[in-house]
């Protein structure tokens, strides 16, 4: 029993949690940490990256390596990472505003690109660190504190988004759902090559329309016989929004990773473990001919 009361802690930080009581991501934090702890991960074999926002803060309330970026920027560092040292779990953390907005740009390309990073967003449909103003999923026409006449731009749908760039690994969670969301953390870190998650959350502060009662009398979980292959399947299930939303792996697919595609990366030593000379450049330069 003692060690099992350690194993629990072990992903413990110090740090005094500032989200308010009841936000959502209190049961993602919780849920990380059994993940990871379900997977016997080490917080030594782990780097959490994050940007900036509410979402970003979590990698300070968790004991593993930290790089915490740029608004909008956890992407580059993260991916980096990875690519210099493939025997690292890289895990994400960003906010939807902090990613699709702000990252818009590097959500994209680095779904091309394929690295094996798991990528957890934290969807509560609203700015929560700068007071609550629209974010890219706030619904059209919901009034904010900012947009008091109502939201008039079209929410993004980061799922078909994900989808339409060739992510090989899409899927939905809900912090009501936690069992569920765990299993879906651990298939996102499982996965090889760029993992998303888009996690339903509510914000108790600034969004008093996407509720969690209000998520909790729509979600509903995709039945174990789904078919994670199936591209027009998981596009037509992206697109169910309102009185029903699904929640799940909507397309899971093993491609070439960034790292399998790229020469010098291939089949060889991590750059970590390189010794580098100063004529290095110049010597991967002849490679690539």
């Amino acid at each position: 029993m003692a060690n099992e009361a350690e194993n629990q802690k072990l992903f413990d930080s110090d740090d005094e949690i500032a989200w308010c009581p009841g936000c959502g991501n209190f049961a993602i934090l919780k849920a990380i940490k059994t993940a990871l702890l379900e997977l016997n991960k080490r917080p030594e074999e782990i780097l959490m990256v994050s940007g900036i926002g509410q979402a970003a803060k979590l990698p300070h309330y968790i004991r593993t390596n930290v790089f915490n970026g740029l608004h909008g920027r956890a992407l580059p560092p993260a991916v980096a990472a990875k690519i210099v040292n493939p025997e690292l779990t890289v895990i994400v953390h960003s906010g939807d505003g902090d990613t699709y907005g702000e990252g818009g740009n590097h959500f994209i390309h680095n779904i091309r690109r394929n690295v094996d990073i798991a990528h957890f967003v934290h969807d509560n449909q609203i700015y929560a660190l700068t007071k609550g103003q629209a974010s890219p999923t706030t619904a059209l026409g919901q009034v904010t504190g900012i947009q008091t006449q109502g939201n008039i731009d079209q929410p993004l749908n980061p799922l078909m988004l994900a989808l339409a760039a060739g992510a090989s690994f899409v899927a939905r969670g809900f912090t009501g759902h936690p069992e569920h969301l765990i299993n879906l953390m651990k298939a996102a870190i499982n996965h090889p090559g760029y993992a998303l998650i888009d996690i339903l959350q509510p914000c108790v502060s600034f969004n008093k329309v996407n509720t969690h009662r209000w998520y909790a009398d729509r979600v509903y979980e995709l039945p174990e016989d789904y078919n994670t292959s199936n591209l027009s399947r998981a596009l037509e299930q992206a697109m169910e929004w309102g009185e029903k939303i699904p929640i799940g792996i909507f397309y899971r697919v093993e491609k070439p990773t960034f790292a399998d595609r790229l020469v010098w990366l291939a089949d060889r030593p991590p750059l970590i473990d390189r010794v580098w000379e100063p004529r290095d450049a110049e010597r991967f330069m002849k490679e690539l001919e």
